[in-house]
């Protein structure tokens, strides 16, 4: 035996991968979740301590087991550096009326926003779902106030539907059909 962790990877692009989290993504993860600003349009609920993230990579690694998919570490390829999570994961509770769809979503460590790398890891995201999950269509949401993500959402395919209130705070509500995404395909 190695030791070596053996870990899935799901995407590779240009630049980055797109692997399972671990449980030794802790520090990375703490980054990222502990920073207010990264938790501005999430409720301003940024985590406090290194045990919130053992319950999150938990949640999100029995999301895996449960649904067969979960969100995504993003992974430089150049200097191996956590930079955050990106994918899709199976939302099992009632969200604007929608229940049991993939939800895109993406979260990046602050030093690693306006590079493109969530549009990246996005348009890389929809791909997997249509082509590989074979979903019938995608959903997405943002607080309404959240420009970039709104700018990328939008950017990557997806339609503005409606505004809907998520506990207190408003948000769009975007979806992708397959048939648009095909029709879209070769310009990615």
């Amino acid at each position: 035996m190695t030791g070596k962790i053996e870990m899935k990877i799901f995407i590779e692009t240009e630049r980055l991968i797109l692997r399972e989290i671990l449980p030794a993504d802790i520090d990375g993860m703490f980054e990222l979740d502990s920073d207010p600003e990264v938790h501005r349009y999430l409720g301003n609920k940024p985590v406090t301590n290194r045990e919130q993230i053992v319950n999150v990579i938990n949640f999100i690694r029995q999301q895996y087991i449960d649904n067969g998919i979960g969100r995504w570490a993003i992974v430089d390829k150049k200097t191996n550096a956590f930079i955050g999570w990106a994918g899709l994961k199976l939302v099992t509770e009632s969200t604007n009326n929608h229940k049991n769809y993939y939800d895109l979503g993406y979260r990046l460590i602050k030093k690693y926003w306006g590079q493109g790398i969530a549009t990246e890891t996005a348009t890389a995201s929809l791909k997997y779902a249509f082509e590989q999950l074979k979903a019938d269509q995608v959903y997405a949401m943002a607080d309404c106030e959240n420009d970039g993500s709104n700018k990328i959402l939008k950017k990557i395919g997806l339609n503005f539907i409606e505004k809907f209130d998520l506990d207190g705070i408003e948000h769009n509500w975007y979806k992708i059909e397959k048939e648009e995404y095909e029709t879209k395909k070769p310009n990615r």
